[in-house]
C-alpha cells in the first residue's frame, strides 16, 4: 500500500515565466540534488501537471510516511532552500515561503468506491 498526497499551486500568470518554470523542471534543467533529497525522505514518486498557470502535484509515499517530518527534513537537505528561492520567482507566493507554505494540500472528495 501507499499514500497519495495531492497539492495545488498557482504560478504568476506570465507565459514567459511559466515557460521558464516548466523548463526548470525538465530532465535537462532540474537539479539532481533536489531529486535525490525528495527520494531520500521516502517519496516514491512525484508528478506535477500544469493547466495555464495552475499546477497540480501528486506525491506517492509509503503507508507509514509522515508528511510534516519529511518536509521538515527535506528543507534542510543540500540546495533545497536555494531551489525554493529560485522557483519562488515564478510562483505567486513569498520568496521565503517553504514548500508547505506554497503548495496547498487538497482533500479527496471522490473515488471509485468499490
Amino acid at each position: 500500500m501507499s499514500k497519495r498526497y495531492c497539492q495545488t499551486l498557482e504560478l504568476k500568470n506570465d507565459p514567459e515565466l511559466i515557460k521558464k518554470y516548466v523548463e526548470a523542471h525538465d530532465r535537462d534543467h532540474h537539479w539532481r540534488e533536489i531529486r535525490e533529497g525528495i527520494r531520500s525522505v521516502g517519496i516514491k514518486e512525484m508528478e506535477i501537471y500544469i493547466l495555464g498557470n495552475r499546477l497540480f502535484m501528486i506525491v506517492e509515499t509509503p503507508d507509514d510516511f509522515n508528511w510534516d517530518e519529511a518536509m521538515t527534513r527535506l528543507a534542510t537537505l543540500p540546495r533545497q532552500a536555494e531551489w525554493e528561492a529560485y522557483v519562488a520567482q515564478f510562483q505567486g507566493c513569498d520568496a521565503n515561503a517553504t514548500s508547505n507554505e506554497k503548495w496547498q494540500m487538497m482533500e479527496r472528495m471522490f473515488h471509485l468506491y468499490e
